[in-house]
């Protein structure tokens, strides 16, 4: 069975103490799919922030709500 890039990205980052470094200094959901996509997975932020509130590989999404932004718009 084939991962999405998502998920193969997330595997990725639950194996990485680097990446996972990289992910928590970044601020937005585009700049952690930028990293993803720099590392060959066609991640966008989107993709990301859909999966806000849910595990993948032991790697939980976490949605940080900034000010300024429009509540709802991802989920």
């Amino acid at each position: 069975m084939t991962s999405s890039p998502v998920q193969a990205f997330l595997a990725q980052l639950a194996r990485d103490p680097r990446l996972q470094a990289q992910v928590q200094a970044a601020v937005t959901a585009d700049e952690v799919a930028l990293l993803a996509q720099r590392l060959g997975y066609a991640v966008s932020g989107g993709d990301l922030l859909l999966l806000s509130g849910r595990s993948v590989d032991g790697v939980r999404v976490t949605r940080v709500d900034h000010p300024g932004e429009y509540p709802g718009r991802y989920y």
